[in-house]
């Protein structure tokens, strides 16, 4: 089965330590990118699209998902700079992010349609025009075709509006598993997500959760030393995808798992995050470090 990630890849400005004015170090990013490389180095068949700049950034992006087995075939390139953002940590190890994506080179993009067995969008490339419009109309061919949608809306301050509200809420109708944080559930409001078959929700230090139909299942967080939250939720968004096409599951079987079924899925997602928070940066683990880790904290 074949994972088509779309959107941004991006470089994050990281502080070495909480604080307003450490050192900051260069990592790359973008939830979508750290979204393929996770479901990559989890086995999964990912290809990306996107549109990268020609800049060094850039350069090192696309040589980053080469070397992770994704495949660029869709990566298109620009000469306009790689969109930056700098994070901020707080005392926590929490994350915020402020964007720099004026003429950046990831809102250009023009994406095409191609084969896949789950088309996966989100962040910040669904907020910036004229690429977030594009994106939107790919994400319903995908879907009109039988491609599984998954969508990470990975809302960040300046595009939580109104009118981006309203338009990831037009996308809903198309969307099989929508992931979100316990905030964004408060900001798009329950009732809009009654149209989305499968809601896995993101709950910080109170794990994991998910609604189908048929299921509502609750796991706890994995524990352990958190480094910082950066790529967490991509990570789990990843590896979320990746159990998916391992244990090859289709759109209307999403719908029909049990309760273990769906725990032992969200207690492996949980375990990928926590090796992600244990590390600085976005640096998604291996399938077989997700297995040390889930039986270290047994």
């Amino acid at each position: 089965m074949k994972i088509h990630v779309c959107g941004e890849g991006l470089v994050d400005l990281v502080p070495v330590a909480p604080g307003p004015l450490h050192d900051l170090t260069p990592a790359l990013g973008g939830g979508p990118f750290n979204v393929a490389i996770a479901a990559a180095r989890q086995g999964a068949d990912v290809a990306f699209q996107s549109r990268l700049s020609t800049d060094g950034f850039g350069n090192t992006l696309v040589a980053r998902l080469r070397d992770e087995g994704v495949d660029t075939t869709y990566v298109q390139r620009g000469e306009e700079p790689t969109t930056l953002a700098v994070t901020s940590l707080a005392g926590d190890r929490s994350a915020s992010y402020t964007f720099y994506i004026e003429g950046t080179a990831d809102r250009l993009v023009e994406p095409v349609y191609a084969p896949a067995d789950i088309a996966c969008f989100g962040t910040v490339s669904l907020a910036l025009e004229p690429g977030a419009s594009r994106y939107a109309e790919l994400l319903k061919q995908f879907s009109r075709r039988g491609t599984m949608v998954a969508l990470d809306p990975n809302i960040r301050p300046f595009y939580a509006t109104d009118e981006h509200r309203a338009f990831l809420k037009s996308l809903f109708p198309f969307v099989t598993l929508l992931k979100l944080s316990d905030d964004e559930v408060n900001f798009l409001g329950e009732d809009a997500l009654k149209h989305v078959p499968v809601v896995v929700t993101t709950l910080g230090g109170d794990g994991l959760a998910v609604k189908t139909s048929r299921a509502e299942v609750h796991v706890p967080p994995v524990r352990t030393n958190v480094a910082d939250t950066i790529g967490a939720g991509d990570t789990i968004m990843g590896t979320l995808l990746a159990e998916i096409t391992r244990r090859e599951l289709r759109a209307p079987d999403l719908q029909e798992l049990t309760v273990a079924e769906w725990r032992d899925i969200l207690t492996f997602a949980a375990g990928a995050a926590s090796v992600t928070v244990s590390r600085r940066g976005a640096n998604p683990p291996t399938r077989a470090e997700v297995q040390q880790k889930i039986a270290a904290a047994r």
